[in-house]
């Protein structure tokens, strides 16, 4: 920490010193100090001092600044988003003490998370190439009206790049990428093709990425094996139908070969446990139209095509037998919003959203000395069904220096699976929840919101029909589960202009009817204690959040963020499972015409607070996770069409892991990177 307020003050001198504007802001400073417009959390475009709900963005600029590795590495900049690894190819957001399939996930509006989405930290956000991300939103506490089940904690939005029409002649562009990481951590190769025209845009890239081994601290070094490779590819196009009607044609994949999961490989005597392949595909149209009628102000359909794979190979020690798992999961969706003009104060997103998942499962253990595979059951049932459909309705309001806010949603679903354990089970479960906010705004500057969101997650496939080991335990089904629920208020206050912004937010999560695994007591299969799914557990998670941002001269900027939840099992008496410990970021930047630099210390506490299922968790050490504090430094400079990036990070060398990872963090390292624009 020593080191960071020395830089900062270094910098301090400097700006003072070669600067004759240096109390003056540049508009290319105050441009990248403001915030940008918001969709997420009200489903339509507002700026963030005027939404009654904390919801945080990562722009472009911070995205290009920072290189992050992944997605949800970069989700490490978000105050108050804990990041957990399970393995050097995961990396699973918790939002307001929740993750999993608690946290809801979207692309471009389309959901992510699926019907075999599981409970706990997972590694689904990795699959989404990190180089296509224009910005990534997170709705904290909200978000189950807007889009649907699993949003308990919230929503993590990721919108990709759009290819921008040209209003003058035809234009041909491209871009070549390449990063480099100290010991053969990283080594990553993109390319990108831009066309704009009047009426039609397009951009294709293809990333291809060999992580190595993941190098720790002064005392783990080479966590082996831990790396793996990566290949994405991406196409959209834009075309202007007419004043009114744009169409957007886009086809996301990314493919992950031979991914460690580092901790079974270490700690649960396996010679070989892997992710391969780990792949999602995700293909949709969009029709976007714009119209005079008040009624029908926009519109936009989506038909939307996802296809995912999970492969698992496993062998432990000593044995012969190779587990092959192949999980394949077909999601088709149709989703339709209607934006109203009503009157003057009063606008609404309406909608419908239509999804369809079809499960495939398959498992083989083959025989090492015969050769001889034995067909047996899959993780999940077999040619499984499950269908999500929904209505909901979004209600703005404005008037004097109010914002108000009210919503609602209905939405059943339709579950089918076939299994031999369980014979045939149909289930139609249903939820209705509802959202209100009010926000005053003080000045143009300053506001105050309080809202109350209702919530919900529906059982999926993988809550009912798992039948196997999973991390230390062996689950079997059950066909009797009732959706969770939930209810989020949250009291908060942001303040917004040119040099200084902040916000600082209170909440309480009250969740009832959770699915959890429950012990099954005296059995054991393979060796492992036997779990079972159940509602039956009712918690309370509470906290706060609160950052401050200050442009403290023309190209000098401090940032400071902090977050604490503390998390109950009101049924157990005891800690809620997994909660973060309490975690900050503080930051100094120095931006000058084409070159920054940043200090970045990461802070995190203790987390001694341990449910019974944290204390067996062969992730977490006995007694809890130690607190750590890591500084991290990068560098930018941009020469002509040649943009330079160097990272140094964990500058001290510290040993240490994100509480339930199941592998530690990045040592002492650097990176460089060079993007060249043609």
């Amino acid at each position: 920490m020593k080191h960071a307020v020395v830089y900062s003050w270094l910098l301090i001198f400097f700006c003072s010193s070669n600067s004759a504007q240096s109390q003056k802001l540049t508009e290319d400073t105050i441009a990248r100090f403001m915030e940008q417009a918001v969709v997420t959390a009200q489903r339509k475009e507002s700026q963030p001092l005027l939404v009654p709900y904390s919801v945080q963005k990562i722009n472009q600029q911070q995205l290009d600044d920072f290189n992050p590795r992944t997605t949800p590495e970069a989700l490490m900049m978000v105050n108050g988003v804990f990041v957990q690894k399970t393995n050097h190819g995961g990396g699973s957001p918790f939002v307001r003490g929740l993750t999993g399939n608690q946290v809801l996930l979207l692309v471009d509006g389309i959901r992510m998370n699926n019907s075999t989405f599981r409970y706990g930290p997972n590694q689904y956000l990795n699959t989404i190439d990190a180089y296509i991300i224009n910005t990534i939103e997170v709705a904290k506490g909200t978000g189950s009206v807007q889009y649907g089940s699993d949003a308990l904690g919230g929503v993590v939005q990721v919108l990709t790049k759009e290819p921008p029409f040209s209003k003058e002649k035809k234009n041909w562009t491209g871009i070549v990428l390449g990063k480099y990481m100290s010991g053969g951590m990283e080594k990553t190769g993109r390319g990108e093709l831009h066309f704009s025209g009047k009426k039609i845009a397009l951009q294709a890239g293809i990333t291809y990425r060999n992580f190595g081994d993941l190098i720790g601290g002064d005392t783990t070094g080479k966590q082996s094996p831990s790396g793996y490779k990566e290949l994405a590819a991406d196409v959209k196009l834009n075309f202007l139908l007419n004043k009114k009607w744009q169409l957007i044609l886009a086809h996301q994949s990314l493919q992950q070969q031979h991914v460690p999961v580092y901790h079974k490989l270490r700690l649960e005597n396996f010679a070989i446990n892997e992710m391969d392949p780990q792949k999602r595909m995700l293909n949709y149209a969009r029709l976007k139209g714009n119209m005079a009628n008040r009624f029908f102000k926009q519109i936009e359909l989506t038909a939307s095509w996802q296809h995912s794979i999970e492969g698992r190979n496993s062998r432990k020690n000593g044995s012969t037998s190779l587990r092959k798992e192949r999980d394949e999961i077909i999601t088709a969706g149709l989703t339709l919003d209607v934006a109203s003009h009503l009157k003057k104060g009063w606008t609404a997103n309406s909608g419908i959203e239509l999804y369809h998942d079809k499960v495939g499962s398959i498992r083989k253990d083959i025989n090492g000395v015969t050769a001889v595979a034995k067909q047996l059951r899959g993780l999940y049932p077999d040619d499984s069904k499950y269908g999500n459909y929904s209505l909901y309705s979004l209600q703005h309001f404005s008037f004097n220096k109010f914002i108000a806010e009210i919503g609602g949603r209905f939405n059943i679903f339709d579950i089918r699976i076939s299994d031999t354990t369980l014979g045939y089970v149909k289930l139609t479960p249903f939820a209705v929840v509802g959202n209100a906010a009010l926000l005053y705004q003080f000045s143009h500057r300053h506001s105050a919101y309080v809202s109350v969101s209702s919530g919900y997650r529906a059982p999926n496939v993988d809550d009912m029909g798992t039948l196997g080991i999973v991390d230390f335990r062996y689950e079997v089904p059950t066909d009797d589960l009732e959706p969770e629920k939930s209810t989020h208020t949250e009291v908060g206050y942001k303040f917004s202009d040119n040099k200084i912004k902040g916000s600082i937010s209170l909440y309480q999560l009250q969740l009832q009817n959770i699915i959890t695994r429950v012990k099954v007591e005296g059995q054991f299969i393979s060796g492992y204690q036997v779990y079972q799914k159940e509602n039956n557990k009712k918690a309370r998670l509470k906290g706060i959040e609160a950052e401050l941002s200050w442009q403290l001269i023309n190209c000098l900027s401090i940032y400071g963020g902090f977050a604490y939840a503390q998390g109950e099992n009101q049924t157990k008496h005891e800690p809620l499972r997994r909660v973060p410990p309490f975690n900050a970021r503080m930051m100094t930047t120095y931006h000058k015409n084409k070159f920054f630099a940043t200090a970045e210390l990461m802070i995190a506490s203790k987390q001694a607070r341990l449910a019974q299922g944290d204390k067996d968790d062969i992730r977490i050490p006995a007694g809890g996770t130690p607190g750590w504090e890591v500084l991290n430094l990068y560098t930018g400079y941009k020469i002509s069409k040649l943009q330079l990036n160097i990272g140094l990070q964990n500058m001290f060398d510290r040993d240490y892991r994100t509480h339930g990872s199941g592998i530690n963090a990045v040592g002492r390292s650097a990176f460089i990177s060079a993007t060249i624009n043609l």
